[in-house]
């Protein structure tokens, strides 16, 4: 079990040289939102983006992209010694993955489409570490409201061009959303519970 006593909150960059020889939990995301919901989990791992070729095996499901991109992400950086966190997370419209838009157009097609209907979002989630490993999606589904008088507005802010699917349900995006079934937090980008319950199982973590 590791048994880190760092204070609350992200560690500094010499604090992380200082103590990568000390089983570090490892998050393999750049992603903010990941960071701040693994924050809720433990204030004890430092962040490191691994460097790989997201494309997807042809013909893969939403369910498999994202345990695809997930593994990738955390073999990269696994070394034998510290627990790795790979994760990566889409939206579906039915089983067209809707990724990252990289313009207005792209943006504005994706949000007509989730307009006024149900659509799922994806996150797979790949723990590696010296005790063993654990591989998991989880689905949540989203129902938004009929958006189409509101998508202009949206695109020409910062928001939808990070996210898959365009839009950030924590951000104005949040207006969008009539019901969801399933984890709010997997919408954003990491299953804060499922998570926590299999770093207890490996033994990270004390229950």
């Amino acid at each position: 079990m590791l048994t880190l006593n760092l204070p609350a909150g992200f560690i500094t960059e010499k604090r992380v040289n200082e103590r990568l020889e000390n089983n570090m939990i490892i998050l393999a995301s750049k992603s903010p939102r990941r960071r701040e919901l693994l924050k809720l989990i433990t204030p004890d791992f430092i962040v490191k983006s691994a460097d790989v070729d997201e494309s997807l095996p042809p013909g893969a499901t939403p369910a498999q992209a994202v345990l695809h991109l997930s593994e990738i992400k955390a073999r990269e950086l696994f070394n034998g010694r510290d627990c790795i966190i790979g994760a990566d997370t889409v939206v579906a419209f039915g089983n067209r993955i809707l990724g990252k838009p990289k313009n207005e157009s792209e943006a504005g097609a994706m949000l007509k489409m989730l307009s006024a209907g149900q659509h799922s979002v994806y996150t797979g989630v790949t723990v590696l570490c010296p005790a063993g490993s654990k591989s998991f999606f989880c689905e949540t589904k989203v129902t938004f409201y009929d958006i189409s008088a509101m998508i202009g507005d949206y695109i020409k802010t910062d928001e939808p061009y990070d996210k898959a699917g365009a839009y950030g349900i924590q951000g104005r995006a949040a207006l969008f959303v009539e019901k969801i079934d399933g984890d709010y937090n997997n919408v954003v980008g990491l299953p804060v519970s499922r998570l926590y319950k299999e770093l207890c199982s490996l033994g990270v973590l004390g229950v």
